[in-house]
């Protein structure tokens, strides 16, 4: 498709920067969302050519097209822009995890909690019995019950009246 080489160039910088791109199938949108000015066809567009070329991976799912920029697709885009290999997608760089994020406990795990404690709570406490064999198939006697199925349970009663 015919397009503004700035609009495909633009299209290209947020793609390698996100190393994602997202747009709803809507081609008649006047706007894509992420690109200022850039309408939404050319995006698609943009996009489809570059997953024909084998660049990009797309996926499909409740009317919005997801694509992921592939090893080639990177190295394409880097041609493409001339930028150096030191600059990748966000999604190649590893998040930083904060210490903060989550506050741990100050005592050693299991404090306070025994073996004794583990097993006796498995036993049952109780004395009821053993749980593994008071539960589930073949626990209780197996009682066969009439009226279900094909046929009676017992042989027709004959009847008593006269004619």
């Amino acid at each position: 498709m015919l397009m503004p080489k700035a609009s495909r160039k633009k299209i290209f910088e947020q793609l390698f920067k996100e190393g994602v791109m997202i747009a709803k199938k809507d081609l008649h949108a006047p706007q894509h969302p992420e690109l200022e000015g850039i309408p939404n066809l050319h995006v698609i567009k943009a996009l489809q050519s570059l997953k024909s070329k084998g660049y990009v991976t797309e996926q499909f799912a409740w009317r919005h097209y997801y694509w992921y920029l592939k090893n080639e697709g990177i190295e394409y885009l880097r041609e493409y822009l001339h930028l150096p290999e030191a600059i990748v997608p966000a999604t190649l760089h590893r998040q930083q995890r904060a210490e903060t994020a989550r506050p741990r406990a100050a005592g050693p795990r299991g404090e306070g909690k025994s073996a004794e404690d583990r097993t006796a709570y498995r036993r049952g406490g109780g004395g009821e019995g053993d749980k593994k064999t008071d539960a589930g198939a073949g626990a209780q006697p197996v009682e066969f019950r009439g009226g279900f199925g094909r046929g009676r349970s017992t042989a027709p009663v004959a009847s008593t009246e006269e004619e």
